[in-house]
């Protein structure tokens, strides 16, 4: 059930649908399966060092001969260098976040690569679109990892009003009844990131997923307020620690230092204690492990379900 609109035009994917670019997790295997199963698989640059960064961008054109997308976070000590490389190796697909992609539109838009930046208001969306940026994803506060401080539900339908390129909605959509919503808020696509941690092909530590699978409604948390960065993570000892010391009145640095290598601790080590569990407030729908192929195809399998629910309350459907 492919889909044809501005979007997968843009993305050439059979799905409107990129995943998320999260740190440590989005790697060449994850990024692969998602393109090939018809979406938009992204490899995530974080803080990766770029000899490790190149053997993934070369690794995923290996794995899938399906358009591909590389997250560069803009504040990262290695971004110049991911972003070198993302020219180097004619990523088709960029998206950007934390920071402005002025530098990003400049140096890959002339190489033909789509610019995608990962927006949390309408003043930002507005500038980017004025930069060049052939779409955004407005991720609301519902997402895992980090965050800006208005609602998908809220920011979505006003940067869809605000902006004549496509808009993605990010940000508690985990089922097909989320895909439906972001459409109806004037949403062109999804971008996925907390249910794809409990895809099969994702390498995360099995601890890791199986705080996923346990998570309910009321099981995440917001951290790290103070330091201008907040991150929303699954609550555990190390959250809890957060939370203590933010209530203390911690400098910034006590805090960055609690945090400095934790995201690796989850992902690799499978410390769901001390570990930084990133994940969004919609891991409570998450209940299973499935290919992500299978994933992308319940999504919108629900999604036309769920419209067509809709469709009937209408005297014109």
């Amino acid at each position: 059930m492919a889909l044809y609109n501005r979007l997968t035009a843009l993305l050439k994917t059979e799905y409107p649908l990129l995943q998320g670019g999260m740190a440590w997790v989005a790697d060449a295997e994850l990024a692969a399966a998602v393109s090939n199963g018809g979406g938009l698989g992204i490899v995530a640059a974080a803080n990766m060092p770029p000899e490790q960064l190149e053997r993934e961008l070369v690794k995923v054109r290996s794995l899938t001969d399906r358009p591909f997308g590389l997250n560069i976070m803009l504040l990262s000590p290695t971004a110049d260098e991911a972003l070198a490389l993302a020219a180097d190796y004619r990523v088709p697909i960029v998206t950007t976040g934390a920071g402005s992609p002025g530098k990003v539109l400049e140096r890959l838009k002339p190489l033909g690569t789509v610019v995608i930046p990962v927006i949390a208001s309408v003043a930002h969306a507005r500038r980017v679109e004025k930069q060049g940026a052939d779409a955004v994803v407005a991720e609301g506060s519902e997402a895992g990892g980090h965050i800006g401080e208005t609602t998908t539900m809220a920011l979505v339908p006003q940067v869809a009003d605000a902006v004549s390129i496509p808009v993605i909605a990010a940000g508690g959509i985990a089922d097909g009844r989320g895909v439906a919503a972001a459409f109806c808020l004037g949403a062109e696509g999804v971008q996925v990131g907390t249910r794809f941690l409990c895809s099969a092909e994702c390498r995360v530590h099995e601890a890791y997923k199986q705080a996923v699978l346990d998570a309910g409604d009321r099981s995440t948390v917001v951290t790290g307020r103070p330091t201008g960065h907040p991150v929303r993570v699954i609550r555990n000892k190390l959250a809890r620690r957060f939370e203590e010391l933010e209530a203390s009145g911690a400098s910034v640095e006590e805090l960055e230092a609690l945090g400095s290598g934790r995201l690796r601790a989850a992902v690799v080590d499978g410390d769901a204690e001390w570990g930084s569990l990133m994940a969004g407030q919609i891991c409570g729908l998450v209940r299973s492990v499935e290919p992500a192929e299978a994933i992308i195809e319940g999504l919108f399998r629900e999604a036309s379900a769920a419209l067509e629910k809709i469709c009937r309350f209408s005297p014109t459907c």
